[in-house]
């Protein structure tokens, strides 16, 4: 592979930039969803594949993410708000994690949240019942990132097949 030549160089960028964003549901630093999207809006703007191939692959790329962020709201706050688990817990979890993620780098996150919503539960619940709908607000969050990852993958698999087909 010769990375002199701009189309190779151009795929190789916007492979790894895609790749960054499906890590980045995981790693809170990285915007993952948006950086895969943005990988494939690269390779449509600087690749030198067809326009009629391109422009359609950019296309779907971005309804698939459009969807995958609305969905990633959606479901885990539709399970939660089923659960009994308010608003008000988890914006004190989002608080302690944003707090816990300057404390202790990565996992303060985590931490943070999982330590926020207990204790918004059990102010409101009492001990004994905060950890159940604290479980709840952690399968929320899995789901959530489970369904952002699932959408970057569709992303990278979408990007790969339209660099197979140029």
């Amino acid at each position: 592979m010769d990375l002199s030549e701009s189309a190779t160089s151009v795929n190789v960028i916007a492979g790894v930039v895609i790749a960054a964003g499906a890590l980045g549901v995981f790693l809170p630093v990285l915007p993952g969803l948006l950086l895969s999207w943005a990988g494939v809006l690269l390779w449509a703007l600087l690749s030198d594949a067809s326009a009629a191939l391109r422009w359609p692959v950019l296309a779907v790329a971005t309804a698939i993410a459009a969807a995958g962020t609305i969905v990633k709201y959606l479901w885990p706050g539709r399970k939660l708000k089923t659960a009994g688990v308010p608003t008000t817990s988890l914006l004190a979890g989002g608080a302690l994690g944003l707090i816990g993620f300057f404390v202790i780098p990565v996992v303060g996150l985590v931490l943070g949240f999982v330590l926020g919503v207990w204790a918004a539960e059990a102010a409101r619940l009492g001990r004994e019942r905060a950890w159940p709908s604290t479980r709840r607000a952690i399968a929320a969050v899995g789901l959530s990132m489970l369904v952002e990852f699932a959408a970057a993958l569709a992303i990278a698999v979408l990007w790969v097949f339209g660099v197979l087909a140029a």
